[in-house]
């Protein structure tokens, strides 16, 4: 993980993009605002955001267990679907 300052990602936006994408680096671009940005590249956002869906999915599925091990669980019917013709 890199860490830069504004003025030096601007200077070299392009080298930075490189690292990102080429050597899948994720560099934090410091700002005075203390707004602090992340770049990486699409392929590292797309796992980071796909590890996130599915611990929340995992999280759902160990809740429903947990309501299943207390008795809390509940019985629905099943519905017939018609199919098309």
């Amino acid at each position: 993980m890199l860490a830069v300052n504004y003025s030096t990602m601007r200077d070299n936006l392009k080298s930075y993009c490189d690292k990102a994408t080429d050597d899948a680096e994720t560099v934090i671009v410091t700002r005075k605002n203390e707004k602090n940005v992340v770049l990486m590249s699409l392929e590292q956002y797309n796992a980071l955001t796909k590890a996130v869906r599915n611990a929340e999915y995992l999280a759902k599925i160990d809740r429903a267990f947990e309501q299943l091990e207390a008795n809390q669980g509940k019985q629905h019917d099943l519905i017939e679907v018609e199919e098309d013709e």
